[in-house]
């Protein structure tokens, strides 16, 4: 085997070659992957078995299973490739890489999985790789048979597993040694995936995990259980008739809600866990082809194409995912650790290839041979999903595709918390603050035709809120509303943010001056800075509210009336607290409830995305027009 190559190296305005790539049909997202896997060359170790990538962070798990991770995970794409009938220069060093890998007298070898172990995850991309590749299996002779079985099944099987989406590797790791004839356990198999059907919640949703904990986020479609059961269903669909076919209504029902996750910009919501997957969030959508669903209406499968491709085409423009090498790193739009889990190596954002499930595809499948359509103009503007939900990441009230929710690099004051979408309390005078993280109740209701969203949550034990959220309506369709109602048993500071957007000009990157309204940029009042904060130019009352301007505008309002004295400023939050935007600002209306008051807030939030065919000069149409409270929010609220 040649030696490996130098690799690739990013300099100053270096391009990768990712985003080089014409994106238009079903060779083009093949070359896609290419781009993506050819940078992981320098980074193999000696006998293939493993892939440092660069970044030397650690994880909760030992630096063998990391690099584990870093070989395995890409395999989710080249798998891909390979059962559709591509090929790759680079195949043999996976191929080499487990026999290496699953060889106990080898140095390198991955070693046997304890309980609860990241190396089960892992064994999830080999299976599959395993059942839809047979090149792989076939490269193997007798002893490196029988060390995969031994590595990949039979020491996994009596294991202690998380009872969530884990499970799902176990029945994939018996399914590829099942379809190559090699030794594993039907039994288990059988066991494991009808102990997964009791995460099933009703409408197409499985929730991650048994009764009592609630995790719908993309573990629930993209990144674990719609995604593995369509992909059970396709290669186990002859044998299991029917579990294959209940696993596709499944996805026929989800597939009407996940729709409304993906704008016309290619964009997804950012929600939930792991987000740093990244382009992984369309991986369902490819998965439905996979398994010859039949689409739901109104769907079809040009507007399916067009939101895998668009998202593609989405991420191409984020240069700055990767490491100076070219390989992914650990965040979002950036490197970011600021938003990452205890258990994401840089080799995780790997997991990122599912995405190309869509390669596994015949070439004569609609999905490929359609032209790329728009879901946005059949699908309703408003749609109640009642299952998906999260105590991680991060309890904000609102998510957007545009506007991406942000994270705290530290732990005092506002400018460290970044409250975008979120309330905040503070005791002490503004150093802690304290969001939503567990509500006491939270549920979908309804106030005639319109749904919102009401949950009673406690920042602190004697402070009690209740916030009811209520959407856009046709009149005012770049407004949402928020309403919390609070009873203060000790004063404290309030904090309520819109949604964080860039701060920088568009001309030469430095942060927003006041607004003008030749450029069409900038904010009011004033962004002032973290240590002069009672400069009068930097405050405006709540009533006529904050806004900034540069990539699209967002803003905030207090409607709530003279009775309640908020005021309104930027928060120039900390720089790289948001997941795509390094450096944002946070319209946010502030206050100070005193001990034994109750008072009612209503916030009127404000969001024009940018994007193609959306002119400047009418990012701040509607701003003057805030919808008005319902006359039912104000009984509730007694205002």
């Amino acid at each position: 085997m040649a030696e490996p190559k130098t690799g690739l190296v990013l300099g100053y305005n270096g391009i990768h070659p990712f985003s080089k790539v014409k994106i238009t049909d079903r060779a083009s997202v093949q070359e896609l992957l290419r781009t993506l896997l050819d940078p992981l060359e320098p980074f193999f170790s000696p006998q293939k078995a493993r892939v440092k990538c660069p970044g030397a962070t650690a994880v909760r798990f030992d630096q063998t299973a990391s690099e584990v991770e870093g070989i395995c995970r890409p395999l989710w794409g080249l798998a891909c490739l390979l059962a559709g009938g591509g090929d790759y220069r680079g195949k043999e060093w996976w191929i080499q890489g487990i026999k290496s890998g699953t060889d106990p007298e080898n140095p390198e070898y991955w070693g046997y999985p304890r309980d609860n172990d990241q190396r089960m995850v892992e064994m999830c991309p080999l299976g599959y790789a395993l059942a839809v590749a047979p090149e792989i299996w076939q490269s193997f002779n007798a002893k490196e048979r029988e060390n995969v079985e031994n590595w990949l099944g039979n020491s996994i099987n009596e294991k202690n597993m998380p009872n969530t989406n884990w499970l799902w590797f176990r029945v994939f790791a018996n399914l590829g040694l099942k379809k190559n004839g090699g030794k594993f356990s039907q039994e288990r198999l059988d066991r494991d995936i009808e102990h997964l059907n009791t995460f099933y919640r009703g409408g197409g949703w499985s929730n991650d995990g048994p009764e009592g904990i609630h995790q719908m986020d993309y573990y629930s479609s993209s990144f674990a259980i719609q995604f593995l059961q369509l992909l059970y269903a396709k290669l186990a669909g002859e044998d299991e008739p029917a579990r294959a076919e209940e696993f596709k209504n499944r996805a026929k029902q989800v597939a009407l809600d996940l729709i409304h996750y993906y704008d016309n910009e290619g964009r997804s919501i950012p929600f939930g866990r792991s987000v740093g997957y990244r382009f992984a969030m369309v991986s369902f959508w490819g998965a439905l082809a996979y398994a010859g669903v039949e689409l739901p209406e109104p769907l079809t499968w040009g507007m399916v194409k067009g939101v895998v491709l668009r998202h593609l085409r989405w991420w191409q423009s984020q240069s700055d995912i990767w490491s100076p090498g070219g390989t992914l790193t650990i965040g979002y739009s950036y490197p970011n650790m600021y938003m990452a889990e205890n258990y994401n190596s840089p080799g995780s954002p790997y997991w990122a290839c599912l995405a190309f499930i869509c390669l596994a595809v015949p070439p004569e499948h609609p999905f490929w041979t359609s032209e790329e359509e728009l879901a946005s103009p059949v699908i309703p503007q408003i749609k109640e999903l009642p299952h998906p939900g999260t105590h991680a990441k991060y309890g904000c009230f609102a998510y957007s595709s545009a506007y991406a929710y942000s994270v705290p690099p530290g732990l005092f004051t506002l400018e460290q918390y970044a409250l975008a979408s979120q309330l905040g309390f503070s005791d002490d005078g503004g150093e802690y603050w304290k969001t939503r993280r567990l509500s006491t109740y939270a549920a979908l209701e309804h106030r005639g035709a319109t749904p919102v969203l009401v949950s009673l949550w406690n920042p602190f034990p004697d402070v009690q809120v209740r916030t009811t959220l209520i959407p856009p309506d046709a009149a005012t369709p770049n407004w949402h509303l928020r309403a919390h109602r609070i009873s203060a048993g000790r004063e404290v500071m309030t904090a309520d943010g819109s949604f964080a957007i860039s701060n920088q000009r568009a001309l030469d990157g430095r942060y927003l001056d006041p607004y003008d309204a030749a450029t069409h940029e900038g904010t009011s009042p004033k962004i002032i800075g973290n240590y002069d904060l009672a400069t009068p130019a930097g405050w405006a009352p709540g009533a006529d509210g904050a806004f900034a301007v540069s990539k699209g505008a967002v803003g905030i309002k207090a409607l709530e009336g003279s009775k309640i004295a908020r005021a309104a400023n930027l928060v120039n939050a900390d720089p790289n607290s948001n997941l795509v935007e390094s450096r944002t600002v946070i319209p946010t209306l502030q206050h100070t409830i005193k001990a034994g008051e109750t008072v009612a807030y209503v916030s009127a939030i404000y969001a024009k995305p940018s994007g193609s065919g959306v002119p400047k000069e009418t990012y701040l149409d509607g701003w003057e027009k805030p919808p008005e409270i319902p006359a039912w929010l104000k009984a509730e609220l007694e205002i």
